[in-house]
């Protein structure tokens, strides 16, 4: 399961595996919206394989599977590594390529 998880985060620049639910998946989701970024969102719960790829994701190291955010096809993180890179500044040069155009 993870080849396909790396399979589907390599797909486009920005990827969000989400539970369609989950409030912090939308806040991550609003976040790359406002900084006018268009990730692939992958809702696992929609999924019929969604139960495999949270225990996938679980088992790349989060305590959370979702919000599980990959940009250029490298596991960033959940919801609070996404905000501290976001505070630190760190997150826009990462997204710079992926960025359209206001």
């Amino acid at each position: 399961m993870a080849e396909a998880i790396n399979r589907l985060a390599s797909q486009k620049g920005v990827v969000i595996f989400s539970n369609s639910s989950c409030c912090m998946c939308y806040a991550v989701k609003i976040l790359f919206h406002e900084l006018r970024v268009n990730p692939m969102v992958h809702e696992i719960d929609l999924d019929p394989e969604g139960r495999e790829i949270e225990k996938a994701l679980l088992r790349m190291g989060y305590s959370t599977a979702v919000p599980a955010v990959f940009i250029a096809g490298k596991l960033v993180g959940s919801t609070n590594e996404v905000m501290s890179l976001h505070l630190s500044g760190s997150l826009i040069p990462l997204l710079k390529p992926y960025q359209t155009m206001p």
